[in-house]
């Protein structure tokens, strides 16, 4: 059971073991992590759920394809390391990922 770490704008940590398959937003969204709206509720039609990945992290999470790509254009302040949390899908690979929330969604 991988570990996700999402840390609040405010910088109040929330530590997590989560089902590999789920994904980042939708742990957030269970746990009531201030900060990701996901009003769309995943299907990455919206860029509610924008996250920074942490730089040691980027690599391992990949870049975003074409579609989230799209969405991000209408996130708040994206920034290189920027994904929609509703396209992080969790495995062991990713265990111990951390995540930052921004200051506000689009």
């Amino acid at each position: 059971m991988p570990k996700l770490t999402i840390i609040a704008f405010d910088g109040t940590q929330y530590d997590f073991d989560v089902q590999n398959g789920s994904t980042v937003m939708e742990n957030a969204v269970r746990n009531s992590v201030p900060g990701i709206e996901a009003e769309c509720g995943g299907a990455c039609a919206c860029a509610t759920c924008h996250v920074y990945v942490d730089e040691e992290w980027s690599a391992t999470v990949g870049a975003p394809e074409a579609m989230e790509e799209d969405m991000l254009d209408f996130a708040y302040e994206v920034k290189p390391t920027s994904r929609l949390s509703c396209q992080i899908k969790m495995s062991d690979g990713l265990d111990g990922l951390v995540v930052h929330v921004p200051e506000r969604q689009a």
